[in-house]
């Protein structure tokens, strides 16, 4: 540099990066290569930043998980409110279609909006067997949704096969949301199916007494202590010269008392 000319001392970005590489001759190992978050900049080089990837090595994040994915809706969540209405038992789907009929009829559809009958599975046992058969829940009751007013009050009161509204003092209950949840569950397709809750109707319970139809013990009568759902029995206490003696039995063998 010849004497009197200015030192340059302005410095690029690319002159602070170091020169060179790590090579196995220079008695340094290569660093392994940490996870680390990329900046959205451009990089020294020019070149367009790679994408950052996101780890789960915890597995806390559900496979194809999607927070912006829709939830299933509510029934609650529909427009209008749920109430219930009595009809005649036996009736209930005859009753449904009547107000049905009568809400299209008066251009109503508007305004009553869904006539459910709630439904559950129930196991129930039958020679023996087990069978998962579709009930109403609640015989002799239909739930409503609808813009209630007079006119829709007096149009669902006057259908034939319906008592009236369930409510105190004659006036009708909205239904809560716990309530209709529990009625109406959610049924979200995007979930791994779960198993559905059954509810077994044997015929009897524990403490019911008994007649015992078949084997070694037919015609004894005894108290029920214990019941398995699963492998369809039951423990019965016989009295045996005298003396309780559980006696275990299939349900096809006993018979209500």
């Amino acid at each position: 540099m010849a004497a009197g000319e200015e030192t340059d001392t302005t410095m690029s970005p690319t002159d602070l990066l170091p020169i060179g590489t790590l090579t196995e001759s220079s008695g340094q190992v290569e660093p392994e290569a940490t996870e680390t978050a990329v900046s959205d900049e451009p990089v020294a080089d020019g070149s367009e930043p790679r994408e950052a990837v996101v780890l789960d090595e915890d597995g806390l994040l559900e496979p194809g998980a999607d927070e912006d994915a829709p939830r299933p809706e509510s029934a609650y969540d529909k427009p209008g409110r749920w109430y219930v209405v009595h009809t005649q038992s036996g009736y209930e789907n005859k009753v449904r279609q009547n107000l049905n009929a009568r809400t299209a009829s008066m251009n109503f559809e508007d305004r009553i909006l869904e006539v459910v009958i709630p439904m559950e599975d129930v196991v129930e046992f039958r020679n023996g067997k087990k069978v998962t058969v579709a009930k109403k829940m609640f015989p002799g009751y239909l739930l409503v949704r609808c813009h209630l007013d007079d006119s829709t009050w007096a149009a669902i009161r006057d259908t034939p096969g319906i008592v009236n509204f369930v409510g105190a003092g004659g006036k009708p209950s909205r239904l809560s949301r716990r309530e209709i949840d529990t009625f109406l569950p959610v049924i979200d397709a995007t979930a791994p199916e779960a198993p559905k809750k059954t509810r077994a109707r044997l015929g009897f319970d524990i403490g019911d007494t008994v007649r015992v139809k078949e084997g070694p013990f037919a015609d004894f009568s005894g108290e029920i202590i214990e019941i398995n759902v699963d492998q369809l029995k039951v423990k019965v206490l016989v009295d045996i010269f005298g003396r309780e003696t559980p006696v275990e039995l299939g349900f096809a063998q006993v018979a209500q008392l």
